[in-house]
C-alpha cells in the first residue's frame, strides 16, 4: 500500500482561469484576484495555498488593459477541466475583436465540458457575442444597458443586481460587485472563515448578495434608500424610451400601482409619474447638450412620439426649449475654447 506523503502541498480548492479581453478592465481584475489571493492567504504571505489561478491566452503575447497597464499570461488555453471557472474580464466596448478564434473556441469547449464560465464586467458582451447566453439571464452594469439591450435583443437582460448565476454562467456588473461575486465562490469552495479574512483586509463592510441593487440612482429624491423605489427608478431609467404604464411599473417591483403611488408619496412627497418624467427629462437635457441627435431622435429616446410635444415639456420643466438650450451650450463651449 502506497503512503501518502504529508509534506505535499494540498491542491487549491478553488482555481480560476482568466481570459481577458484587448483593453480590459484592470480594476475588475485585480479585485477578482486579490479576493481570492486574501481568501487563500497565511500570514500575510501571498501564498496560492487554497486558491490558485492563471491568466491564460492563445499565445504569450502581453494584454494591455484599458489603463494602459499590461499583463502577461501565465499559461496557455490547454484544458478547460482543470480549473473550476474560467473568467472573461471584458473592458472597452469599441474593440472589434476583444478575443481572438482560439480563445472564442475554448470557451465553448468550456461550456461543452460544463465548467462554470464567469463574464466580468463588459465580459458578459463578449459571452452574449460568443453565443453563449442564449436562454439565461445576464448581468451588466446600468451603464451599459441600453448597449447590450440593442447589440442583443434577444437575451433577457437586468441591470437592477450586482450578479446573476444561471445554468453555469456567472455574469457580474463590475466595479466593487467583482469582490462580492468573488467572495460567493471562495465561501462556495473553501470556506466562510476564508471569505471574511479577504473582505476584512479589503476593507469591504459586508458581503452582498448578487439580487442586491447596484448603487445607481437616476435622480435624487428624499428617503430614496428604500430598494423598492431603488428597483423602480432603475427600470424607468432602463424603459426610457419607450413610455412605460405605471401599472406595468409597480408589477414589476411587486406593488400594485396604488401601493406603488402611496409609498412614493409617503417616502418621497412626489408620484411614480413625476419621477419617471424627472428621469425622462434629466436624460434629454443630457442629450441636447451633449450631443448632436436631432430633436426628433432626442425626443423618441427618451419616449416622445413627435418632436412638438417633446419640446413642449422640456420648456414646461426647463424654461427654454431644446434649441434655445444648445445653442447657448455651444455659444459657452466656444468661449471657454477661445485662446
Amino acid at each position: 500500500m502506497a503512503k501518502i506523503d504529508a509534506s505535499a502541498p494540498a491542491k487549491p480548492a478553488l482555481r480560476v482561469g482568466f481570459i481577458l479581453a484587448r483593453h480590459f478592465t484592470l480594476s475588475a481584475f485585480s479585485l477578482f484576484v486579490d479576493t481570492l489571493r486574501l481568501a487563500s492567504d497565511v500570514e500575510d504571505r501571498s501564498g496560492r495555498v487554497l486558491c490558485d489561478w492563471d491568466v491564460i491566452s492563445a499565445d504569450a503575447h502581453m494584454i494591455k488593459s484599458s489603463s494602459g497597464i499590461q499583463v502577461s499570461p501565465t499559461a496557455r488555453l490547454g484544458d478547460p477541466e482543470r480549473f473550476d471557472y474560467i473568467a472573461v474580464v471584458g473592458g472597452l466596448l469599441n474593440v472589434e475583436e476583444p478575443l481572438d478564434r482560439d480563445t472564442i473556441a475554448f470557451l465553448h469547449d468550456a461550456s461543452k465540458k460544463k465548467v462554470p464560465i464567469i463574464g466580468v464586467c463588459t465580459g458578459s458582451f463578449i459571452l452574449a457575442g460568443a453565443g453563449l447566453l442564449r436562454d439565461r439571464l445576464a448581468c451588466v452594469s446600468w451603464l451599459h444597458h441600453e448597449e447590450f439591450k440593442a447589440r442583443f435583443p434577444q437575451i433577457r437582460l437586468t441591470s437592477h443586481r450586482l450578479f446573476v448565476e444561471d445554468k453555469g454562467i456567472i455574469t457580474c456588473a463590475g466595479g466593487s460587485a467583482v469582490a462580492d461575486m468573488a467572495a460567493l465562490l471562495v465561501r462556495r469552495h473553501v470556506g466562510v472563515s476564508a471569505e471574511k479574512n479577504a473582505l476584512e483586509i479589503l476593507q469591504v463592510e459586508r458581503w452582498r448578495e448578487g439580487s442586491e441593487l447596484q448603487s445607481r440612482m437616476p435622480i435624487t429624491l428624499p428617503m430614496q434608500n428604500d430598494p423598492r423605489i431603488k428597483a423602480t427608478l432603475l427600470y424607468m431609467e432602463q424603459n426610457i424610451d419607450e413610455k412605460i404604464g405605471i401599472d406595468r411599473i409597480a408589477e414589476n417591483v411587486g406593488l400594485s400601482r396604488r401601493q406603488l403611488e402611496r409609498l412614493f408619496h409617503e417616502k418621497t412627497g412626489t408620484s411614480p409619474a413625476a419621477a419617471y418624467t424627472k428621469i425622462r427629462m434629466n436624460k434629454a437635457i443630457f442629450l441636447v447638450e451633449r450631443t448632436s441627435k436631432s430633436l426628433i431622435e432626442i425626443a423618441l429616446d427618451v419616449g416622445f412620439e413627435n418632436s412638438s410635444h417633446f419640446c413642449r415639456k422640456f420648456r414646461e420643466n426647463f424654461g427654454m426649449t431644446p434649441t434655445t438650450l444648445r445653442t447657448k451650450s455651444r455659444a459657452n463651449s466656444i468661449e471657454r475654447d477661445a485662446p
